[in-house]
This record gives C-alpha cells, structure tokens and sequence, in this order.
C-alpha cells in the first residue's frame, strides 16, 4: 500500500542528506501518517482512514 495522505494525497518527498565532509546521499521523507477514526455524516458511520497530521489539524474543513 501507497503511503499516502488520503486526504491531502501528500507522498514522500526526495532530498539529500548532507554530511559533514558535504557529501549527499539520497535519502526519503515520509509523510507523517496516522490512523484515525472519523465520524462521517455521509455515511452515518465511524470509518478508519490514514491522514497526515497536517490534515488532521485542519480535519474540520474537509467534508467526509
């Protein structure tokens, strides 16, 4: 499975991991995903998604 805010559709980010001697590597930020239960109105039922924490600060904006 893709990590993958559902709500925001955030995926990891590429970079460089910058030594001492300023030699790069190639390293991976992952989205910082949590499980979380949400009561939809939609559906009139609690539903388990995986959000970043950023779309869980501002959860009350999106419509479920």
């Amino acid at each position: 499975m893709v990590n993958k805010c559902i709500l925001t559709n955030k995926l990891a980010n590429n970079g460089y991991s910058i030594s001492h001697s300023h030699v790069r590597t190639k390293k991976i930020q992952y989205v910082n995903l949590q499980t979380k239960k949400i009561w939809s109105t939609k559906q009139n039922r609690w539903i388990k998604i995986k959000i970043s924490t950023k779309a869980i600060k501002s959860l009350h904006k999106f419509k479920i």
